[in-house]
């Protein structure tokens, strides 16, 4: 019998768990879950010098002479995402060797400085005229928790904890993301890779910049005060647990970088927080700087079309968004062998989930339990099933069953979280598929159940 409460803010209890009321995300995380993918574009000094140490005190900053494009295009690398389906893209506008990609006014360690347009270059701002040519929703990483120009290390401080060099650059970690965040024009999605401390742990008051700047931004790994936030999946190999809520419980975990964020969620927790699986497009052992940014004559190491389309069924279809690394090369481009990687990928996605065999009519108001049945001329390999999340991740227990032409089961499935979207590879054979709901917080609405 379905456990069903509809009867808002009552109190559901599941063991130790309660919640009050039904979590509910933002639009603007309805619209990056509908996105389901995106890019994470890693360019900067070390990828001319891939032996590099950038967590290497000791050693002098990389100088700007060295970067020298001689082919950048973003326009480019923005088709690249396209390809594969992204529906955003996060530029790296500074990562940890503490050199940026637009021309900063606030220190010299920056493009300006480069041979790049003879100094006159901004990548940044070119990244985001490519995303508004291409469709592509921008957005910006800035590493706040670590800086080698500025001897910063994780997850934010001075090196030598000198109290006045900590305030400076908290300013001008400010300074340099209202650059950022008001030069460009509306920013999608925001990276803090690693997070940021709030000003009681020492940092500088990013929350309120971003609430004041940005305030419609998704933003990833960022200070708790954001309303729209999105956590970690947990490792860089794009794998979701199968039961990843989008749920997430502040009480039992810090969200300011010193802790590792949870896994799988809590699906009584108390903040709508999605997790993103992010992965790199070079494999991390056969590549330099973990396959993030490009390495000469590795090309050996790209992850094939047919390894991205697996971890999609292992992130986008376990309730999580599929974030993949672009390492941009010397050239400025994104290499050819990674280029095909996407392209194919796309092809591979649009193939297997372009037009459904089979689906249920959610739209004129059916709910469940829901049956598909498969015509016998077609051939179903998975089940996609998925909730309305703008009206809250309700389910909390349901089950799937798969029965072949003589009405004997051959699938069963039993899981937790349903989601934004959850895909579920079938075996041969399967003529009708039923979905049920064990568990629920109120009255489910689904948005999917199809099988392709």
């Amino acid at each position: 019998m379905v456990e069903r409460e509809v009867k808002k803010r009552r109190i559901v209890q599941e063991g130790e768990h309660t919640v009050e009321k039904l979590i509910l995300p933002t639009p603007q995380m309805v619209e990056w879950a509908d996105c389901e993918m995106g890019v994470i574009i890693h360019y900067d000094l070390s990828t001319y010098v891939n032996d590099y140490d950038y967590f290497n005190f000791d050693d002098d900053p990389l100088p700007p002479s060295i970067f020298h494009p001689d082919r950048l295009d973003t326009d480019q690398w923005v088709r690249a995402a396209k390809d594969l389906g992204a529906g955003y893209a996060v530029l790296v506008a500074k990562h940890c060797t503490g050199f940026c990609l637009w021309p900063t006014d606030v220190h010299e360690y920056s493009i300006k400085n480069s041979p790049y347009k003879g100094g006159k270059g901004d990548i940044v701002g070119e990244f985001f005229a490519s995303c508004k040519k291409y469709g592509i929703r921008p957005g910006l990483y800035y590493s706040a928790a670590f800086n080698q120009y500025m001897k910063v290390e994780n997850p934010g401080l001075v090196r030598d904890r000198d109290e006045a060099k900590q305030k400076a650059y908290n300013d001008m970690v400010l300074r340099q993301l209202t650059e950022l965040w008001t030069r460009y024009g509306k920013v999608f999605e925001i990276w803090f890779d690693g997070g940021c401390i709030p000003p009681e742990q020492g940092g500088p008051d990013i929350a309120s910049l971003l609430n004041r700047l940005q305030p419609d931004a998704v933003v990833y790994q960022g200070p708790r005060s954001c309303k729209s936030l999105v956590r970690w999946v947990g490792n860089e190999r794009g794998i979701a647990s199968e039961n990843c809520s989008s749920i997430f419980n502040f009480k039992h975990m810090s969200f300011d970088g010193t802790e590792e964020m949870l896994d799988e969620g809590d699906t009584f927790g108390n903040t709508w927080c999605p997790a993103e699986s992010d992965l790199p497009n070079r494999k991390a052992r056969e590549s330099s700087y973990g396959g993030w940014f490009w390495g000469e004559n590795q090309e050996s190491a790209v992850v094939s079309a047919q390894e991205l389309f697996d971890t999609y069924l292992k992130s986008v279809g376990r309730n999580t968004n599929m974030l993949v690394g672009m390492a941009i090369d010397r050239h400025g481009r994104f290499a050819e062998t990674d280029t095909r990687a996407f392209e194919e990928f796309g092809a591979m996605r649009r193939a297997a989930f372009g037009t459904p065999v089979a689906e249920c009519d959610v739209q004129a108001g059916d709910q469940p339990p829901l049956t598909l049945l498969i015509p016998e001329d077609k051939a179903a390999r998975y089940l996609v099933l998925g909730e309305r999340i703008e009206e809250g991740e309700r389910v909390y227990g349901y089950r799937v069953s798969g029965y072949d032409g003589a009405g004997q089961q051959i699938f069963d499935y039993q899981g937790k979280v349903i989601g934004h979207k959850r895909i579920l590879p079938l075996p041969q054979g399967v003529r009708r598929a039923k979905l049920e709901i064990l568990k629920c917080r109120e009255t489910p609405r689904i948005r999917w159940f199809k099988a392709y």
